[in-house]
């Protein structure tokens, strides 16, 4: 089985910050199972089959050990989902709350899954959501049903094979133990609780311009992007939106976090801060790029290139947007 946990870490201003965190909550489950892939800021895969066998418990237990070890030594709770494969794990922690785990067995996938939303497939964005339910395949029990040929029509032949064998539960990735980092973020506190929408925007302009930065210096690319905005109550709201392609070119990331911005519907909500984090970065040379005939988008890619050379030498306020001069 495998174990998706999700802790409840503080923010960045409080108790020293995830970065001081994060490191012994992810040590602590190497004392359970040393098959750990950390997935920043705040969660974790943790393979436990040999556990299993090792400590004679089973998966619900073995969390509920790792549950308690971590309020005991950190103080920080966390919610679980444990399945046979990472994508049924993480699927099922969306459904555990804090201090629970929910757990799907071998004989339950097909059960758990038929009357869950295409949307709620992990890796399927809204825009193949759409397409799947004009076709009448709205529910992941109906895309398990299809034939495979229909669905590689409808989205093509490699994302139809992956939409098909995961709507039946099949998941051919695996815990990697200490992986690279697959996630950077960044964040923007406002001096006092901030209700003006254009502020809010201008704080997602200059994260996307920092995080596209940060990856094309790097050379990778994102396939995902998460807000997270804080409320003066300390709450918090998360929303994440796979990319239409993987990338790291800053208007597309600042389209997309405009537009989870507005899927959010804050209105006067009073927003503390906003922090915006990439996620499954992979290399740029692996990543296939759509090509266009828009001179514009050319055009903006070749000055974005530019802006690079000019921010590694002069330092990154070199060159900002026109609207973060000011």
């Amino acid at each position: 089985m495998i174990l998706y946990v999700r802790f409840r870490l503080p923010s960045l201003q409080e108790a020293g910050g995830v970065e001081a965190v994060l490191p012994a909550l992810l040590g602590l489950i190497e004392e359970i199972s040393p098959v750990v892939q950390a997935l920043p800021p705040d969660a974790a895969l943790v393979d436990v089959r040999g556990a299993e066998r090792y400590f004679g418990r089973d998966a619900a237990q073995l969390a509920s050990l790792l549950r308690v070890r971590a309020l005991a030594h950190c103080g920080v709770d966390c919610a679980i989902g444990a399945g046979p494969n990472p994508m049924l794990a993480r699927m099922t922690a969306r459904e555990a709350g804090p201090g629970t785990t929910r757990v799907v067995a071998e004989g339950e996938v097909a059960g758990f899954l038929a009357d869950k939303p295409v949307a709620a497939l992990y890796g399927t964005g809204p825009a193949t959501a759409r397409t799947l339910c004009s076709y009448g395949l709205d529910s992941l029990g109906r895309v398990a049903a299809a034939p495979l040929a229909v669905l590689q029509r409808i989205v093509g032949a490699r994302a139809g094979r992956e939409l098909w064998e995961r709507a039946r539960g099949i998941d051919r990735t695996a815990v990697v133990p200490n992986a690279a980092v697959r996630s950077v973020a960044a964040e923007r506190s406002f001096t006092r609780d901030e209700l003006d929408p254009v502020r809010h925007r201008r704080a997602l302009l200059s994260l996307a311009e920092e995080l596209g930065m940060r990856m094309r210096g790097e050379s990778r690319v994102c396939r995902s992007l998460a807000l997270t905005v804080r409320y003066a109550d300390r709450s918090t709201t998360t929303r994440a939106r796979v990319l239409r392609e993987p990338t790291a070119h800053s208007a597309t990331l600042t389209d997309a976090a405009y537009r989870i911005h507005e899927s959010l519907g804050l209105q006067r909500a009073r927003v503390r801060s906003l922090a915006l984090r990439a996620e499954d970065l992979t290399p740029a040379e692996r990543a296939a790029r759509q090509l266009t005939f828009d001179p514009a988008d050319e055009r903006s890619r070749r000055i974005e290139a530019v802006a690079d050379r000019a921010r590694a030498r002069f330092g990154p306020q070199a060159v900002v947007p026109g609207s973060l001069a000011a």
